[in-house]
């Protein structure tokens, strides 16, 4: 492009992927958000893609809610099977907690079609949790429970032949929450390795991810049962309302012991989408272009979404700040569509123009909805990238590699966990354990704990000390004899050599330090990685959102819906 006199030309260089030392920092991946690449939009896409099929087998359930359902899913080569128990509600003992002993639901995903012996033997089993066995089809065992008064309400008002209040299911936007989805061996469940890369379930947390939705289909199911029985002039949930209902999913620190687990797979993920967003900020973008209106029409979803939004934040922006963020960038693409110019420049790259612009002036999370949508212009990479990603979680030590190399390769890749400050007072301030009551990850003030068995992984002084003694090898030792005399290094050795050469494999933070904010890395899980919508945060700790808030009912994926269902606006009509 060649500059005028009338339009000067800026940003020449071809866009890029983020580096790691901008994106790996916790604040700025606790801003990104649901898109594409995220876990139940991409599975999402895969079953409209693929047309798969659910109905409903069995549904005997009484006017208490105690019985017996069973759902067929048939994906294009294989037949699974959802199995589940449903309970009248109890207050007691009812938590949303591993430890708790009263659910509203307890089922069971499974290969194949459902049989009465895997019905009963799930009958058997589930309630036992811990000491139950799951049959060898099964992948997932799942619990969930009520939101007690939207269910209740919305069941009050079909069965008076009325649709519920949207005000009301609005504040929740759900009708029942997840409390639990366990799989990869947990309970005797098949392994998700053994499933194999052309599995219809072999995807990224795709297991998980089906159970999920037949979650928030059987709440919606549930309640118009129930209301049926309750009065003939019961009706159906309006199509419009259920897909604005999606499933609730509370989470909390455990999640930070997954991204400490499984580099290779955050790495692969996160890579998916840079790249994506790299390839849409260089799309050569013109006066009129249709890509740029197709932009926009989503940013204008996104900040009806926003305005909408009835969730209190404790510590993140609020959805009225974001919203009136993306205002901003709702008025320049619109410039953008009608002249062509970015800010009255002619830009090589447009789009990367504005992405610059935004992330100097608007709020992280408005800049990352921006970089989410962007790469809905190239939905074929980003699916296709999908589709390839093989994350193994097995390290492995080259031993013949010299101690120098690895120090070069230390030194050059991990000098942010290099300038840590470990000698500060508060570096070590807090342990990661597991609780004996609870049975959940918890992290304590290490002075208040001092038996606990430190569960996290000491990223920054472990790099620290296995840089002080590789410095003070002889340059040429190899690992293997370098690893005689220091057998603590191995797992640390291992894992920088299996990581070499990727970008975004582990975030910059000192996960013991007082400083490290845990919610950050919660909510790049939550939010970015699972694609969760409305994570309300809960002492800097917790997050509680909503999972396929929006998404296509079986009907519609049966018959390939070719909407746009994320970000859904309320419906207009109760």
């Amino acid at each position: 492009m060649t500059a005028t006199a009338e339009f000067p030309v800026s940003g020449s260089a071809v866009p890029a992927p983020r580096p790691g030392s901008i994106l790996m920092t916790p604040a700025r991946l606790a801003a990104i958000q649901p898109s594409r690449v995220s876990g139940a939009r991409a599975f999402m896409n895969k079953m409209v893609r693929e047309r798969w099929d659910i109905s409903v087998q069995r549904f005997d359930i009484d006017k208490s809610a105690a019985g017996t359902f069973v759902y067929s899913i048939k994906s294009p080569d294989c037949e699974f099977s959802f199995i589940g128990f449903s309970f009248p509600p109890s207050r007691t003992a009812r938590t949303g907690r591993i430890i708790g002993r009263a659910w509203d639901m307890m089922g069971t995903l499974n290969e194949g079609p459902a049989t009465e012996a895997d019905i009963e033997s799930a009958r058997v089993e589930l309630p036992k949790l811990y000491s139950g066995r799951a049959t060898p089809n099964a992948l997932i065992w799942c619990r969930s429970n009520r939101s007690m008064r939207v269910f209740d309400q919305t069941l009050a008002a079909l069965a008076d032949g009325n649709q519920p209040e949207i005000s009301a299911l609005s504040e929740v936007c759900y009708l029942m929450r997840n409390t639990g989805l366990d799989g990869n061996g947990t309970f005797g469940t098949r392994s998700f390795p053994s499933l194999g890369a052309d599995h219809p379930l072999g995807g990224v947390l795709q297991a998980q991810l089906l159970t999920a939705y037949l979650m928030r289909e059987y709440s919606c199911d549930l309640v118009e049962h129930l209301a049926s029985l309750k009065s003939d002039k019961a009706v159906k949930i309006d199509p419009t309302t259920r897909r604005f209902l999606g499933v609730g999913n509370g989470s909390a620190l455990g999640l930070i012991f997954f991204i400490q687990k499984h580099p290779r797979l955050i790495n692969a993920l996160l890579t998916a989408r840079e790249n994506a967003i790299a390839k849409a900020r260089a799309l050569a973008v013109e006066k009129g272009d249709d890509r740029v209106a197709q932009l926009l029409e989503l940013v204008q979803r996104a900040i009806v979404f926003r305005q909408q939004d009835k969730m209190v934040y404790e510590a993140f922006t609020s959805s009225q700040q974001i919203a009136a963020d993306l205002q901003q960038v709702a008025q320049a693409l619109d410039a953008l569509r009608q002249t062509g110019l970015v800010n009255g420049e002619r830009a090589s790259y447009p789009l990367d123009a504005l992405a610059q612009h935004f992330d100097d002036t608007l709020s992280p999370e408005a800049g990352e909805i921006f970089l989410s949508l962007l790469v809905e212009l190239v939905p074929d990479m980003v699916d296709d990238a999908i589709r390839a990603i093989d994350a193994p979680d097995e390290f492995t030590v080259q031993a013949s590699e010299k101690a120098c190399d690895l120090l070069t390769l230390v030194r050059r890749d991990y000098g942010w966990a290099l300038e840590a400050d470990m000698a500060h007072p508060h570096a070590y301030r807090y342990v990661w354990y597991k609780s004996e009551t609870a049975e959940e990850p918890r992290r304590g003030a290490r002075d208040e704990v001092p038996d606990a068995l430190d569960l996290g992984l000491d990223i920054c002084g472990g790099v620290q000390k296995l840089a002080a003694d590789l410095e003070a090898s002889p340059a040429d030792l190899t690992l293997a004899r370098f690893l005689m005399k220091h057998p603590q290094h191995r797992h640390l050795v291992a894992r920088i050599q299996s990581l070499r050469g990727l970008t975004y494999h582990t975030p910059h933070a000192n996960i013991n330090a007082e400083a490290f904010v845990p919610i950050d890395l919660v909510r790049l899980m939550n939010v970015g990685i699972h694609g969760i919508d409305k994570t309300r945060d809960f002492l800097n700790r917790n997050l509680r959102g909503v999972l396929y808030h929006g998404a296509p009912t079986p009907q519609d994926i049966r018959a390939g819906y070719t909407g746009t269902w994320f970000y859904p606006a309320e419906p207009a009509t109760a």
